[in-house]
């Protein structure tokens, strides 16, 4: 032993024995200066040999580590050898231990969780750690690896390796292996005459010189695992870090990587993120133009980092930054610091030009798909291909991170990645094949809505107006019950609501007519009923467009029933006689009918009973005249209604009987759901309020069967008042809180009522 390198290599090796036998992790310079009451910087240079102890903190030293006492005898004599023949001889240069990670980031916003999932992996290692940090471009992985290697840069005392493999370097190729290790052996002191020309005896000599060695390793911009490979060493003292946009499942699963995905930042780690750039004051200052900013970078760390600079650099208000952020066309020329790793766009198109042709298309293509996410059978109709083949190219681009599918089946991307794919699109595919391929995806979600939609209501109007077959290469999905069909629509409710926005900006009038109406009996049993609105609107102004008069009747009942739900009474009117008025001069008797059902709805909202039976009696007569019996059936019901809120209760149950043995025929939930809360309605005003609670019970049955939240809310209520009058209020308030849950929910003004029957402010 003649150096002090050699008293710290078996200063460690004390601490490695000390941890075994203890069955612990090592001790750290921090847990060292905590118990022996130095510096950790002075701990840090014994360990590494930087400096030699003093002969008493040396005897310190090794007591703590479990030295035996002839171990101590030993290592003090050889420390007092080192001391004098540095005396006696010039002082040779100790060797250079490589420290060759970049500059730390100034801040890291947002990573904590990832940083503590780090530091855990490295606490107490049984085999090499190999940590694969993957994420699109620019999310900010280099920054965690380095930003981590420096933090835990004390541990390793042997050194650290850096390289950048340029695996999506637009300068030229992705680093070979070979010349990776060659670099790498040099900074461990290998002569390179040792170093042989085969790639397989040079990863060998690789391990060698890493054995027994603490060492970390950060393996930045990789390309594959393939590329990656050769560069694992094979000890427990070494960790290895390794950053790629592509998942790196094959590292994973054959190396037993530990995968860290990285995702977009939150919203607050993105507001953190300007501020440590800009200042708390500036930020404060312009609260919404700082929304607007990080709401345009899709919170996306390297798009933040160039807009903060921008601001920085022109001193200009975030406002004016956030107004060139939100034009058409400009976003990314203003997100380029000016060279191609300081690029959005650049950044992004060398992940792009890694593709393979099919995957590289379907990326295009997702540009002109709506999000906010698409699934596997919605993305083979966009590109008018097998479903086989789309999943496969999907699955590229989730590898590639251009994708993430953050939910079994279903695949989204940042909303600065999609103006890329649209930018590509724009760029590269003909206009004609971007409409066919727009036709093609909202051919799928029309005609898939029009099958969910029967499924929810099969008695209703039937929506085959303007239905034309799908196009070429379109596979609407087929669902089979009233299950899949919620399930379904649930699924894809915010999607079809942007395909309806969609198609009616881009001037698809039939697919947006077609799409408003399937949508909504789904929107009315859910409570959606601003989003209804919304579309009947959009689907009554496309009806316009085409100058059709039957689909702006359609569209204008509708409507009328929107606008009902929500208490707005004075607008259902005036579109329920514009509906009145085609159906007249078209000389349709059936959405005569209908719209009578309507304005007898009107009516009874408004608690006009008598005009309600009116117009309920007169789609009774139609209904017959045209033999309509689902029709007949409703208007049963509306006229027995009817009278029971005139106090009619016997006729009411005379009519609304009728009409629950008629669509018990035609198997119809939706309509007997409405008819035994009508007999309910009129048993618990007859005092029988055992059978009332008997059909409202039936009534919740079907209700939630159907998904009818208001319709449930609606029964519950009532059943309330039924309970309170058998003389069991716990139960009846049990019902009304329920109620006023839904109603709370939906944020519907009924509230009001339930919650004046539990005497709540």
């Amino acid at each position: 032993m003649r150096t002090s390198d050699d008293l710290a290599g078996l200063l460690r090796a004390l601490r490695r024995r000390h941890a075994r036998h203890q069955g612990d992790g090592e001790l750290t310079y921090r847990e060292l200066a905590a118990r022996t009451g130095w510096s950790h910087t002075a701990i840090a240079e014994y360990l590494t040999g930087k400096t030699l102890p003093p002969t008493d903190r040396l005897d310190a030293l090794v007591r703590l580590l479990g030295a035996t006492p002839a171990e101590q005898g030993a290592l003090a004599t050889a420390r007092d050898r080192i001391e004098e023949s540095r005396r006696r001889a010039p002082r040779t240069p100790d060797r250079l231990v490589p420290r060759q990670l970049p500059a730390d980031v100034a801040s890291l916003a947002g990573r904590d969780d990832e940083l503590a999932l780090l530091d855990k992996l490295v606490a107490a290692p049984t085999a090499v750690v190999v940590a694969a940090i993957s994420g699109t471009a620019g999310v900010g992985k280099t920054a965690l690896a380095v930003h981590w290697a420096h933090r835990v840069a004390h541990q390793f005392d042997d050194g650290q390796l850096y390289v950048n493999l340029r695996g999506f370097d637009p300068r030229g190729q992705a680093l070979s292996a070979a010349k990776v290790l060659h670099g790498f052996l040099d900074a461990l002191g290998v002569p390179a005459a040792r170093v042989p020309a085969d790639l397989d005896a040079q990863a060998a000599l690789y391990r060698s010189a890493l054995a027994g060695k603490r060492v970390l390793i950060v393996l930045d911009n990789a390309r594959d695992a393939e590329q990656v490979r050769p560069l694992l060493p094979g000890t427990s003292t070494t960790v290895v870090l390794v950053t790629s946009r592509n998942q790196l499942t094959s590292l994973v699963s054959l190396d037993c990587a530990h995968p860290i995905p990285l995702g977009l930042l939150s919203r607050d780690a993105a507001s953190r993120l300007l501020t440590n750039r800009l200042g708390a004051e500036r930020v404060a200052a312009e609260p919404e133009a700082a929304e607007a900013i990080i709401a345009a970078c899709a919170r996306l760390p390297l798009a933040l980092s160039i807009a903060a600079a921008r601001v920085q650099q022109s001193g200009f208000p975030l406002g004016t930054l956030a107004t060139e952020l939100g034009t058409a066309g400009r976003r990314f020329g203003v997100l380029d610091a000016g060279d191609a790793v300081g690029e959005v766009r650049a950044v992004f198109s060398w992940s792009y030009t890694a593709l393979a042709p099919p995957a590289a298309g379907l990326f295009r293509l997702l540009g002109l798909h709506p999000g906010p996410d698409i699934t596997v059978a919605a993305a083979a109709s966009l590109a008018g291909l097998p479903a086989e083949g789309t999943h496969r190219s999907l699955t590229e681009l989730t590898r590639a991170n251009l994708l993430a599918e953050y939910r079994p089946g279903r695949f989204t991307a940042h909303d600065l990645l999609r103006a890329y794919a649209a930018e590509l699109s724009d760029g590269t595919d003909p206009e004609p094949d971007r409409r066919a391929a727009t036709t093609r995806f909202l051919d799928h979600y029309t005609h898939t809505t029009h099958t969910a939609d029967a499924l929810l209501r099969p008695h209703s109007d039937p929506v085959d107006h303007l239905m034309t077959p799908p196009a070429a290469g379109v596979h609407p999905e087929r669902p089979t019950t009233h299950a899949e069909a919620m399930a379904w629509l649930t699924a894809e409710h915010p999607v079809l609501l942007a395909a309806l926005r969609q198609a009616a900006g881009a001037g698809f009038d039939a697919h947006t007519w077609r799409l408003g109406r399937a949508l909504d009996t789904f929107l009315d049993r859910q409570g959606h009923w601003h989003d209804r609105v919304e579309t009947c609107k959009a689907a009554l102004l496309a009806a316009e467009r085409l100058g059709d008069p039957v689909a702006q009747a359609v569209a204008h009942r509708f409507l009328a029933g929107a606008h009902t739900a929500v208490n707005r009474y004075a607008a259902a009117l005036g579109h329920l006689e514009r509906a009145l008025d085609l159906y007249l001069r078209a000389g349709d008797a059936e959405g005569e009918a209908r719209t009578h059902q309507n304005l007898a709805s009107l009516w009874d909202r408004q608690g006009e009973p008598r005009k309600a039976l009116e117009h309920s009696k007169r789609t009774l007569v139609l209904a017959e005249a045209a033999g309509h019996r689902r029709a007949q059936a409703d208007a049963l019901n509306a006229v027995g209604w009817c009278h029971a809120q005139l106090g009619e209760h016997p006729a009411a149950l005379a009519y609304c009987e009728q009409a629950l043995a008629l669509l018990q025929q035609l198997d119809d939930r939706a309509g007997e759901a409405a008819t035994w809360d009508s007999l309910g309605f009129a048993h618990h005003h007859l005092g029988q309020y055992g059978r009332a609670v008997e059909c409202y019970e039936r009534t919740l049955e079907l209700t939630r069967d159907l998904g009818d939240l208001w319709g449930e809310a609606d029964t519950l209520s009532r059943l309330g008042d039924t309970r309170h009058a058998l003389g069991d209020p716990t139960s009846g308030r049990a019902d009304w809180q329920r109620a006023l849950d839904i109603f709370t929910a939906l944020n519907h003004p009924d509230a009001a009522a339930v919650r004046a029957k539990l005497q709540l402010p």
